[in-house]
């Protein structure tokens, strides 16, 4: 999830989102107490609140983020983003997220950058990653925003950054879809490859996700919203017609996220 700024909730590549979801322009900045309250109406204990940088600057700067958790009562933890054309520099503003901000995670869009996963500008990010002992939080999946997809592949990218870091937990957000079998295949193949599925509703979740929740997956699919575009009570509203057993539901809601996030 994101609490947003003005600046990343009104930027113009929004716009298909928007449309779909109804939401207009924001005038004034939304307060982290309209967050919370979201997360309350569905029992949400913990949100990951995620920066974006991209090529034109921080939508969400790291600063930002560690001001909306300050003010959300422990409900909201950080997670760092990164300019990836400064690789030192990333790599010490990361350290400065997790090490003097309490950050959990780091996470890139690689369709905002677009450079795949594989490009070299990542790799000294995994490495510190790694060595913080921290999740790399990704974008898997054909691109909502007016932007290329390509970026999204599980395979091959995906795949061979698992290969190259088999140390780093990736954490793939949105599923993947339309390649969601390539990241099932890919989250079986590595260890340290989970799947999250933000900025989908319950009911939209692929059939070939939902049977491997139910099964060999459980361990490996993390809950998520993509908040603001989709409320907490809106992604779990057919959350029943799953069919998940009471294990495979207590993983799916909490317990995969706490094991891969350290919470």
């Amino acid at each position: 999830m994101q609490h947003p700024t003005l600046r990343h909730s009104n930027h113009e590549m929004f716009e298909s989102l928007r449309r779909w979801t109804g939401q207009g322009l924001l005038k004034e900045p939304l307060p982290v107490e309209a967050t919370v309250a979201a997360m309350a109406a569905a029992d949400v204990g913990v949100g990951l609140s995620a920066a974006w940088y991209g090529p034109q600057g921080p939508l969400i700067s790291n600063d930002e983020v560690a001001s909306f958790v300050s003010q959300s009562d422990g409900l909201l933890r950080g997670v760092a983003g990164a300019d990836l054309t400064r690789p030192v520099q990333a790599v010490r503003e990361l350290r400065r997220a997790v090490e003097e901000l309490d950050f959990v995670a780091l996470r890139v869009v690689p369709w905002l950058w677009e450079l795949p996963p594989t490009d070299r500008l990542y790799y000294p990010l995994y490495a510190a990653c790694v060595d913080l002992g921290i999740p790399f939080c990704t974008q898997v999946g054909h691109t909502g925003p007016l932007r290329p997809s390509e970026t999204g592949r599980p395979i091959p990218y995906i795949d061979q950054v698992a290969l190259d870091f088999p140390e780093l937990t990736i954490v793939c957000g949105h599923i993947g879809y339309p390649w969601t079998t390539e990241m099932i295949a890919v989250a079986d193949k590595h260890a340290n490859v989970c799947i999250d599925t933000s900025a989908y509703t319950a009911r939209r979740y692929p059939r070939e996700l939902v049977a491997y929740m139910r099964g060999r997956g459980r361990r490996k699919v993390l809950f998520g919203t993509n908040y603001p575009m989709i409320t907490p009570a809106q992604a779990l509203e057919d959350l029943g017609d799953l069919g998940l057993d009471e294990e495979a539901t207590e993983l799916f809601l909490s317990g995969n996220a706490r094991r891969v996030f350290k919470l």
